[in-house]
């Protein structure tokens, strides 16, 4: 029987096929062993995991045989073993081999970093191969690693010859009407999977990471290359349009604030809070972007690994929001969520999609202030399209380039860090004491000409590889995040302690904040605690230190300056001003590309594609969630927030000029 499904003629191909569904499995296996305490372990659900993971897997494998598959149907029998077959047979099939181990390999490290199947982050990172290679380089052994997959496929070529596999290729009395059977079937099954299933339907598990386990994943990596946005109305829950923009408009009334033109489907409105008594400040005002920070390395968040002691000891000096939560699991959608206030949408973030420029950010709020704005990068902005979006919204642009140009219609500056103000650099870019210390630089030369200043600084060292100076902490480079987490904190303490000698420092405001935690992987598609992140404001004259309870979100900390700063302005934000906000006003956003959900009350509305709604009461001694009935109202609630946010953005409703 298996004979004739693949005859002799197939016979490299069968075992080709053999070959990757092995490594298949045994990915699959060491990935189920490496996190079985964290899996569904029962042995219906492990056996139904396998199931559908060798199911895709065979998909996965016939897109692969089909151009073999079709070129040993049509190739004429008096050219079997030709040198001409000969050499596109070794060729191809070193390739494919070559692809497969590699696959595996880099599937390894994509997991021990996301802790999931190859999805759409794996597909932004083949554009920018530079950051990518180098920081592989810099966190593994890629000559011993290469070198040990070249070995591999030699020994698997070596093998397949010494088996006489291409030699029942070559040598054989195949017919044509043989080879239909094995040449229908494999493509039957690529076009069974390329037009009915989708990389979804291995999601037939509670737990998030039997999910991933069912999947493969090359299949998952062109699943997500052929979805990197995902249609809101197509895919998600909706309500008339009018009713979600009169609850949306509802949630952002307030008793200083006025819509501007409130039968239109817009948020535009003027907020107010000057007066005679609190008249409005202008200080500068500096904010820090801390890379991957999730609260649990702080103290002040309860851990004992003492890490922290720069945030730590600035907590306690703050305005220090112990409640907050990022919006998303990736530095691009975190710096959406802080410059348009804008809980996520689903696909990927507005920073690297198209009209994301000219948009309504916290930086046009400023620019009504008369500041100049500045966007600060120790890499090359050019990376996940950071330069064209902050450029493209009027901040000026200091980073680390290496020649690429902004965008012509950009009319912003850009200026580069040079190699003289470089002390040590990795894949990511320079280390934070060197982007402080352009900050500082930067800082001193706007003083002198009495702008006041806001500049947006993101930081790279809390970043794989974990690099950063030697002899600053006692914790050597490059051996945890630990250690790459204390270092960030030194830099903090070093740049703020040279601050305070500045002329402009009793007129600078401090807010720092990170950009999304460390992991967001866990049992669930969306894990709560895995999305709270420090936030603090420093520095505020006249301000008290206090700790904030209040649930909120990354999308309100910068309306809620503005509230401090008794700014009157125009605004296009969804954040609210945390300090004014009632009990029934506290919700947090948080989301990644394809799970849009809305923190309410210790209650979870979930809105996942193919209009699938999971309502969660989230228990926090245990960080787990349980099913509930769905709250119709908190369900209309959380679609409302959503469907408008994406509404915007698709009909130019965030854009600058709409608001003037």
């Amino acid at each position: 029987m298996w004979n004739k499904i693949f005859p002799k003629r197939f016979e490299l191909l069968k075992v080709y096929i053999l070959i990757f569904i092995s490594l298949a499995f045994i990915l699959r296996f060491c990935l189920t062993f490496w996190y079985f305490p964290q899996i569904d372990a029962s042995v219906l659900v492990l056996i139904k995991t396998f199931i559908i993971g060798f199911c895709f897997d065979v998909g996965t494998v016939s897109f692969f045989a089909l151009p073999y598959a079709i070129y040993l149907l049509i190739i004429p029998k008096k050219l079997y073993g030709s040198i001409f077959d000969r050499v596109i047979t070794y060729i191809a099939y070193s390739i494919g081999v070559l692809i497969f181990l590699f696959s595996f390999f880099a599937e390894i490290t994509f997991w021990e970093e996301f802790e999931r199947r190859f999805n759409f982050v794996a597909v932004d990172y083949l554009i920018y191969t530079y950051e990518v290679v180098k920081n592989i380089n810099e966190s593994y052994p890629i000559p011993l690693l290469l070198g040990s997959i070249l070995i591999v496929l030699l020994i698997v070529l070596f093998t397949t010859k010494k088996a006489s596999v291409f030699k029942k290729t070559f040598n054989n009395d195949t017919v044509f009407k043989e080879k239909i059977i094995p040449s229908s079937l494999i493509i039957a099954i690529a076009a069974i999977f390329a037009f009915f299933i989708k990389n979804e339907d291995a999601e037939q598990f509670k737990n998030r990471y039997n999910n991933e386990l069912a999947k493969t994943g090359i299949y998952s990596f062109f699943a997500a290359f052929r979805s990197n946005e995902l249609s809101y109305t197509e895919f998600y829950n909706t309500i008339e349009e009018d009713k979600a923009f009169a609850n949306v408009k509802q949630k952002l009334t307030a008793s200083n604030s006025q819509f501007l033109q409130p039968t239109k489907k817009q948020i535009y409105r003027s907020i107010t809070h000057a007066d005679s008594l609190n008249p409005a400040k202008r200080p500068n005002v500096i904010f820090i972007c801390i890379e991957s920070l999730s609260a649990s390395y702080l103290n002040s968040f309860g851990s004992d690994l003492n890490i922290t002691p720069t945030l730590d000891s600035l907590s306690n000096k703050s305005l220090f929001f112990t409640n907050l939560y990022a919006t998303g699991t990736r530095t691009v959608r975190g710096m959406e969520a802080i410059t348009l206030s804008i809980p996520p949408t689903p696909g990927r973030s507005i920073v690297k999609r198209d009209k994301n420029q000219g948009l309504f950010t916290i930086g046009e709020v400023f620019n009504q202030q008369g500041y100049e704005r500045n966007f600060f990068y120790g890499g090359d902005g050019y990376f996940d399209n950071m330069n064209t979006y902050f450029g493209g919204n009027g901040f000026n642009i200091i980073d680390r380039g290496r020649g690429f140009l902004l965008d012509s219609d950009i009319k912003t500056k850009r200026t580069n860090i040079d190699d003289d103000e470089v002390t040590f650099e990795n894949a990511w870019g320079v280390c934070d004491e060197d982007i402080y210390n352009k900050v500082l630089k930067e800082a001193d030369a706007a003083h002198l000409t009495e702008t006041p200043f806001f500049n947006f600084v993101m930081t790279t060292s809390n970043h794989r590889p974990f690099t950063y100076p030697e002899g600053k902490i006692d914790i050597p480079s490059g051996t945890s995040r630990e250690g790459a987490i204390k270092y960030t904190d030194y830099a903090i303490g070093n740049f703020l302690k040279t601050a305070k000698t500045k002329p402009w420092y009793n007129n600078t405001v401090f807010v720092i904040m990170a950009d999304h935690c460390a992991s967001s992987a866990g049992r669930w598609n969306l894990n709560i605690d895995k999305y709270r992140i420090p936030a603090m404001i420093f520095n505020l004259e006249n301000v008290a230190p206090q700790k904030i309870q209040k649930l909120s979100s990354q999308i309100d900390m910068f309306p809620t300056l503005f509230g401090l700063l008794n700014w009157d302005y125009t605004s296009n934000l969804f954040g609210l001003d945390i300090l004014k906000m009632k009990k029934e006003d506290e919700r947090a956003f948080i989301g990644n590309y394809r799970n849009l959900g809305l923190l309410k009350d210790q209650q979870l509305m979930v809105l996942s594609d193919q209009h699938i709604v999971n309502y969660y009461e989230w228990e926090t001694d245990n960080d787990d969630l349980i099913h509930k009935d769905v709250d119709p109202k908190l369900l209309e609630e959380t679609i409302s927030f959503y469907q408008v946010a994406d509404y915007l953005y698709h009909n130019n409703g965030l854009k600058l000029k709409n608001s003037q």
